[in-house]
């Protein structure tokens, strides 16, 4: 699909940037309990796509970046954006509707493990590995270890909720895969991750216009404005441009790491932001995540 290449290993500044998008997109979690309280979830997702786009624009204009975007860059920004955020965001809200929040984490972090079957078959330079294929089943296994009761009362829940995540996982998964090809047309990061989130707020804005959920949003209360902001400019805009920056650097495979360290994340802020307790098996489960990425990684056991 894809004849550039990436990094055989990943380095200390791309599981850096790894380790921050994951912490990132974990923090979102606070602002969409925020959010959805006060807007339809459809509406904070285009809400969240749009401004964000809003912001790219802006940015570009400012530094007078933007190219212009020929056809073929126009129809990739819409695939990308179907794939990275309209289908997925979707899904995971709706899916999450109907089973428990922990079985919801389980089956996105089944993300690294589509991408790793996905790319190996379509991309030359990201082959099937036995350190890869074991470090996301141990990544899989600490996620499970980690949500732990929350899991167990998930097993009865609808089969249409778990099917709708693991729809948003394979899109998550499709997404990283193509979106190798922005780097082989020459476009930037910054433009990528622009190009991505108009598209995707231009297949959301029918959907809005039809259902109309916005119809009460006169009474959202500072607070959920706030959480708006915070997933437009940090969770979407700023979030994207390292997104595409890392898969530029060591492909969808290694990108896709990123699920593991998400609900790390939100459970770590939960603990010290808003009290919430982190048990011995969540303690155990971000050990097992952490040993996962070691084994990814390689270079601590090829010492030994």
């Amino acid at each position: 699909m894809s004849r550039q290449t990436v990094k055989s290993a990943i380095g200390l500044s791309d599981w850096l940037l790894i380790l921050l998008l994951g912490f990132i997109w974990g923090g979102s979690f606070f602002f969409n309990a925020v959010a959805v309280e006060a807007f339809h979830p459809l509406l904070v997702v285009f809400l969240r796509v749009a401004v964000a786009a809003l912001i790219l624009w802006v940015l570009m204009l400012a530094r007078k970046q933007v190219a212009t975007p020929t056809i073929p860059m126009w129809l990739a920004f819409i695939i990308m954006g179907c794939l990275n955020n309209a289908i997925p965001f979707m899904c995971i809200v709706w899916g999450q509707q109907h089973i428990a929040s922990g079985l919801a984490s389980v089956l996105n972090a089944t993300t690294p493990l589509f991408t790793i079957v996905f790319a190996s078959w379509m991309l030359s330079d990201e082959s099937m590995s036995t350190k890869k294929l074991v470090g996301v089943v141990l990544g899989i296994i600490g996620v499970t270890i980690m949500m732990g009761a929350d899991l167990r009362s998930g097993m009865t829940a609808s089969l249409l909720g778990q099917a709708l995540m693991l729809a948003a996982a394979i899109s998550y998964a499709f997404a990283g895969i193509f979106g190798r090809r922005f780097k082989a047309m020459g476009i930037t990061p910054m433009m990528t991750a622009m190009g991505q989130v108009t598209g995707s707020s231009l297949l959301l804005l029918p959907l809005i216009l039809f259902y109309e959920p916005a119809r009460d949003i006169s009474n959202a209360t500072a607070g959920a404005w706030l959480s708006v902001i915070g997933l437009a400019t940090v969770c979407t805009a700023f979030a994207y441009l390292l997104y595409f920056r890392i898969l530029s650097a060591v492909g969808a495979s290694n990108l896709a790491l990123v699920t593991f360290v998400v609900p790390v994340s939100a459970i770590v802020l939960g603990g010290l932001f808003l009290q919430e307790v982190i048990t011995r098996s969540q303690w155990a489960g971000i050990t097992v995540i952490a040993l996962s990425l070691l084994v990814i990684d390689g270079r601590l056991f090829g010492r030994r």
